[in-house]
């Protein structure tokens, strides 16, 4: 983790950038490479926070006004003083079908239920009941990140908060992103960019009954 941010710092350096902007690394076989920055925040932001404790989004903000990071109004005294804390996972909930390549679904969401819990982190925007989902706009429903002490903790909140989702109306990647989470490989660190070509029991879905059936 160190090298790879002493390279990220060295590159902003290097290009004279400022503010909050996005690194990224592919690694293999014990060696990174560098592959794109991107001058913004990403949507995996909400993990850092929650292992560092840092509102990036408001940093951002506060930098563009003028403030450096060692400012009272920002509070980073230094990069040392920046510690992880637990382990965080976060999981992009959207409106797409994963038997169907992952294709966008649309319609209006007829009923709307999430999770929620210590170490339990919801960013949502349109998903609520009576919500319509269009084509025209990007699938993201709402991003589920959850922290914990250990990897596997936080896996099992994950699983729980997906399974807590009600989500009526429209087709979500739930089940899917539920699969990945419990997978063994996963919860292993045993995955690279094969993993989901590589193994098809993540699309295997237990038959979801009907409200009326559950009550019975």
């Amino acid at each position: 983790m160190k090298i790879f941010c002493e390279a990220a710092v060295q590159l902003a350096k290097n290009v004279s950038y400022i503010n909050a902007g996005t690194v990224e690394f592919l690694v293999a076989n014990g060696e990174f490479y560098f592959i794109e920055v991107n001058p913004r925040v990403q949507v995996e932001h909400t993990i850092t926070e929650m292992i560092t404790g840092v509102d990036i989004v408001q940093t951002q903000i506060l930098v563009a006004k003028g403030h450096n990071l060692h400012s009272k109004e920002v509070g980073i005294p230094k990069q040392e003083d920046i510690f992880t804390h637990g382990f965080a996972i976060q999981s992009r909930v959207t409106t797409e079908d994963p038997l169907n390549d992952f294709m966008p679904d649309t319609g209006k969401i007829m009923a709307y239920r999430s999770g929620g819990g210590f170490g339990v982190r919801l960013d949502t925007g349109n998903s609520f009941q009576g919500a319509v989902i269009t084509p025209y706009y990007d699938s993201l429903l709402v991003k589920l990140s959850t922290w914990a002490l250990t990897f596997d903790q936080a896996a099992a909140k994950m699983v729980r908060n997906l399974q807590e989702f009600r989500i009526r109306g429209i087709k979500t990647n739930i089940p899917f992103l539920e699969n990945v989470a419990k997978h063994e490989k996963f919860l292993k660190g045993e995955y690279d960019t094969s993993f989901i070509d590589s193994t098809p029991e993540l699309f295997n879905f237990p038959k979801q009954k009907k409200t009326a059936e559950r009550r019975c």
